[in-house]
């Protein structure tokens, strides 16, 4: 005879299994979501919901996905799963980039496989196929991590559509007047041979060949030689490449300027940086003669060091006295400052190095030299005539262009530019940047510093595949042709036949029949070549997207309540977003701007294969489980780097398995149990219920701010500490032993029942397969009702109301319980220490002696002797008055062979010793076995 059978034991068959086996699970739990619609059906359960809109910036289709897009796209899950369970309809439509270099790259590997050069039209369908493809790569890879969307139908920027749209916005924005060409620097990619924008550079350590070198004088115009020979200035430089451009020096106008002399020569430095200047170049005797105001050099001029042209003087601000020589060498073609100050005083400019970075038949003896080989070629050049002073190695930070990493030049070419000045543009950006929510709160500052300084944006692109810019010129005139009819009807074509229109249709088969330039009255055309910058097709996507012109369904309503990027996209896509919002709408595209950090190994460093450090989230599914995943991506830091690693991804595993089990235990418990059975809960049980809603009331308000980490770790911490430490303790002996209709197990049941609803909720958007999973199982035990059937990811968050929280405050039991269990604790440790000098393994074999006064003394009477006995674990707690103090004795009651607990009321029944409670339960099994 076995009294363990008339214990309420938990079923291992009843609740969910002990081994996740994630990998195969959620597969399964992802099919029944697409059988079903998963999706759209959370969408129609909350059609007449206030709607929250996350706007997803488009991921760039080159590539299968990685750890930071993993990272980025479960942040956006996590924030539409826990904007949905707080009553929201959250839309989510991926997007995808599908136009530019890195595209191009991708696909022009495959040529390079077969050793043959495309052309423009096989290069672009190339581009097109390789898009399609990972589009539906990354599409695959996005669910396995468990991120609902509209994935049947996500926006992409190659659509026909959205590349129509993108001509309908460039034509919107010219009328407007924000649009020009125009001769300018830029900063220019040698290696693509494409002009770039300021937003697509990133500043890295470099090292260049710095210089000085002397000009002589050849036309003092206010007489400020003196008469003296061998006169000249000293230019600092590290772009030796720039020489055979140069057509000016500039000088500071109210700066002083020294006459130094070396010997027998003579030379114009700024007065601050003589000594510097004079260490530089090992000067160990030399003289100030006079000084003089930069203004006074205005209309003078040197020979150039190594051509028979002048290099005129000529005045400028920035010219400062912090490094250098005080006198800057000026090349209008090849810097932004140079190139204004060209303009002021008429200079030309010259094209000097062409788009793959040699130097042209414009600069004479150097023609075809890499403009980086002028290290060595134009130094020499200089050493040979004299004019070189000095030549180092000098390392600082120098511009690179973000996506390949290689260093850029500037370069004055005829590009298409955005004005940000006209209209107050760049003052209402400034101003919007204050109205939008930013998380982190410095994302505010980098923004605005961003668009404060930035200069005109330059929208043109010189590469293949992207959507041409739609402009016409007269055939002899050049004129362009800016006529919204023009553009409409290039939309048109572009919508029908996509941007390949562009490229292969002739204009008369683009324009109306018979059309006349508007200003010049031509009839024949020729197209612009160069297409739009893939910043300019992100940063539409609002326009596009939101307002509902590429598909009307989209249509919600603009602004986005949300981006959510990383934080480069303070100068990339949330820039550029801003600027078109502001242009077209008046106002930012989004409410709020929430940015996270880049992902690392643990020691911080970036992931590469010659590191062979890269984490695959792939191979993280197919091993730990995307959950897992998910958990990692909850509790890291995402403000700052993140670092990632199998070992930090078995650790996070660990945490997930104890809310597991916990959730797994909570449901161990209900066999037998009925919503339907009206109970009043007993005082542990109202307590932990209690607990569990000021729980969700913290999680539900740190998901309303983004605090994952701190939902998921309250979460954790309540499972361990709360639940495992205290109550699934304290209600064990009931739950097992009490008759299974008695009101201690249906009081158990019924807050058990409350306690896992409610956890399984708040973890629904961070463990989206495991709450799914003991949904699932809840509706198979026939504890589910109508549409809780449907998903638990449709469900609304048990956030207890105003009114309740003043109960539960009212109430007082978080505090009676707080005061209790803090007690507990210093007897706990007490116990440690006594138990090991008298060598008691189990506390169920011991007596515990209180004395304790006051509010603590009431406190503990305020307990039955049976709950005092069930919290401090003991065989029984004998409270007193007096001085605080905690005894420990061996019990010296029997202990029950079926409930395992030392009483008094133990007595002997057949061949078992049995409690009061246990004694019915030992007879009626002798009962029947007779």
């Amino acid at each position: 005879m076995d009294l363990r059978g008339t214990l309420n034991l938990p079923d291992a068959d009843f609740t969910i299994p002990m081994k996740a086996d994630l990998p195969n699970l959620e597969p399964r739990i992802q099919k029944i979501w697409a059988d079903t619609g998963i999706y759209h059906r959370v969408q129609q359960a909350r059609a007449d919901a206030p709607v929250y809109v996350l706007h997803d910036g488009p991921a760039y289709t080159n590539s299968p996905i990685h750890i930071g897009t993993a990272l980025n796209k479960t942040l956006k899950d996590f924030v539409t799963k826990s904007r949905t369970m707080m009553g929201f309809r959250c839309p989510y439509v991926p997007g995808f980039d599908n136009h530019g270099l890195p595209i191009e790259q991708a696909a022009m590997k495959k040529f390079e496989l077969e050793k043959r050069r495309p052309t423009d039209t096989e290069l672009r369908t190339a581009c097109r196929a390789h898009a399609t493809e990972f589009i539906q790569v990354q599409s695959v890879q996005f669910q396995r991590l468990g991120v609902f969307g509209l994935w049947e139908r996500p926006y992409t920027t190659m659509g026909f559509r959205y590349e129509a749209e993108l001509v309908r916005i460039f034509g919107r924005l010219i009328e407007r007047g924000y649009i020009y060409k125009g001769l300018r620097p830029t900063l220019w990619s040698t290696a693509s041979q494409t002009a770039l924008a300021d937003t697509e550079i990133v500043y890295q350590e470099h090292t260049s060949t710095a210089i000085y070198v002397r000009f002589p004088l050849k036309h003092d115009h206010n007489g400020f030689s003196q008469g003296l020979s061998k006169f000249y200035i000293i230019i600092w430089t590290t772009t030796p490449w720039t020489i055979p451009a140069n057509l000016a020096v500039a000088f500071n106008p109210t700066a002083l300027y020294a006459i130094v002399r070396v010997g027998e020569d003579h030379y114009l430095i700024g007065v601050d940086l003589v000594e510097r200047v004079a260490q530089a170049l090992g000067w160990t005797e030399y003289s100030i003669l006079a000084e003089e105001l930069g203004a006074s050099f205005e209309g003078s001029s040197f020979k150039h060091p190594i051509y028979e042209r002048d290099s005129i003087c000529v005045m400028a601000d920035y010219v400062t006295m912090d490094d250098g020589t005080g006198v800057v060498h000026t090349a209008p073609s090849h810097g932004r400052d140079d190139f204004y100050t060209g303009q002021r005083y008429g200079l030309p400019v010259p094209n000097t190095v062409d788009e793959r970075g040699y130097l042209t038949d414009e600069t004479g003896e150097f023609a075809g030299t890499f403009y980086k080989d002028c290290d060595t070629v134009v130094v020499d050049r200089l050493r040979e005539v004299g004019a070189l002073l000095d030549s180092r190695p000098y390392v600082h930070s120098y511009p690179h262009a973000e996506r390949d990493g290689k260093p850029v030049i500037f370069r004055a070419t005829e590009q298409w530019f955005m004005k940000l000045d006209h209209e107050g543009l760049r003052e209402g950006m400034l101003e919007q940047i204050g109205e939008v929510k930013w998380y982190p709160a410095n994302g505010q500052n980098r923004i605005d510093a961003m668009v404060r300084n930035r200069p005109d944006w330059c929208i043109s692109r010189q590469r293949p595949w992207g959507v041409g810019i739609p402009i016409f010129y007269g055939a002899k005139s050049r004129e362009p042709v800016f006529d919204s009819l023009a553009f409409e009807m290039v939309a048109e074509a572009i919508e029908r036949d996509g941007s390949e229109a562009w490229f292969s249709k002739d204009p008369s088969e683009l324009l109306p029949e018979n059309y006349e330039h508007p200003t010049t009255g031509e009839t024949e055309f020729v197209k612009e070549t160069d297409v739009l910058d893939v910043w300019f097709d992100s940063g539409a996507t609002s326009i596009c997207v939101l307002e509902g012109e590429v598909e009307p369904l989209w249509k919600e309503r603009w602004p986005a309540d949300l981006y959510l990027e990383g934080s480069d996209q303070h100068r990339g896509w949330f820039n550029s977003s801003l600027i078109l919002g502001l242009a077209l709408n008046g106002k930012a595209p989004y409410q709020a701007v929430l940015t996270h950090n880049f992902v690392n190994d643990e020691q911080g460093r970036k992931m590469s294969k010659r590191l062979g450090n890269i984490v695959d989230p792939v191979k993280v599914c197919d091993t730990l489980g995307a959950d897992i995943l998910r958990y990692w991506v909850a509790s890291v830091d995402y403000t700052n780097d993140v670092p990632c690693s199998e070992n930090l991804l078995k650790v996070f595993g660990e945490n997930y398995r104890r809310v597991r089990n916990t959730l797994r235990f909570l449901m161990g418990n209900l066999q037998g149990f009925s919503r339907d059975t009206a109970v009043e809960m007993m005082e542990l049980d109202r307590w932990i219920v209690e607990q569990a809603d000021l729980l969700a009331d913290d999680c539900v308000a740190a998901y309303e701010r983004f605090d994952f980490d701190t939902a998921i770790r309250s979460v954790h911490d309540f499972c361990v500490n709360q639940l495992s430490k205290v109550y699934l303790g304290g209600i064990k002996d009931r739950m097992y032993c009490d008759g299974p209709d008695s009101i201690g197990r249906q009081s158990g049941q019924a807050a058990c029942f409350a306690v896992l609803v409610n956890l399984t909720k708040l973890i629904a958007p961070i463990l989206c397969h495991t709450s799914e999973e003991i949904w699932m199982r809840l509706g198979d035990l026939g504890l589910l009702k109508g549409e809780e059937l449907h998903t638990v990811h449709a469900q609304v968050f048990d956030r207890p109301s105003k009114e309740r929280l003043i109960v539960i405050e009212a109430n007082s039991l978080e505090a009676r319980y707080a005061a209790i269990l803090e007690h507990r604790e210093s007897v706990f440790a007490a116990f440690e220490a006594w138990k090991v000098e008298a060598s008691v393994k189990d506390s169920q074999d011991v007596v515990l002696g209180i004395r304790e006064q006051g509010d603590l003394l009431n406190l503990l009477r305020s307990f039955t002797q049976d709950e005092l006995a069930i919290l401090f674990k003991m065989s029984f707690v004998d409270v007193q008055d007096g001085p605080s103090s905690a005894t420990f004795s061996l019990s010296g009651y029997e202990k029950c062979d079926r409930c395992r607990r030392r009483l008094p009321d133990v007595a002997t029944v057949g061949e078992w010793s049995l409690c009061d409670r246990c004694r019915p339960f030992g007879a009626a099994l002798l009962g029947s076995v007779a």
